[in-house]
């Protein structure tokens, strides 16, 4: 098994989603995070004042796909993620040890 944790900008979440949709996909999970790397963040005024946000909305998947569909699922994930911008996202792949998913 290998586990994908995405980190998308929110606009391209669903197409990710759409893009693993159509593998053997064991679980998923997605949630709304904030991230900080090269973007740097924005300025936004509030109350006429400019301020500073470091951390821009970003939502994170947690998929578990087989072995030997990580490969395709790698590559379906890249292509529904990039928009050719930084701040695209990332991409970390683990390798979960379990040959299978345990369920409770």
């Amino acid at each position: 098994m290998k586990q994908f944790t995405i980190v998308v900008k929110p606009f391209r979440a669903e197409a990710v989603l759409r893009a693993i949709a159509e593998l053997d996909v064991v679980s998923c999970v997605v949630r709304e995070v904030k991230g900080y790397s090269r973007q740097k963040g924005y300025l936004d005024r509030y109350a006429g004042s400019e301020y500073s946000m470091a951390f821009l909305p970003k939502v994170e998947i947690i998929v578990s796909v087989a072995d030997d569909r990580a490969e395709e699922a790698a590559d379906r994930i890249v292509r529904a993620a990039r928009t050719g911008r930084i701040g695209d996202g990332k991409v970390f792949v683990l390798a979960t040890g379990w040959p299978d998913a345990l369920e409770f």
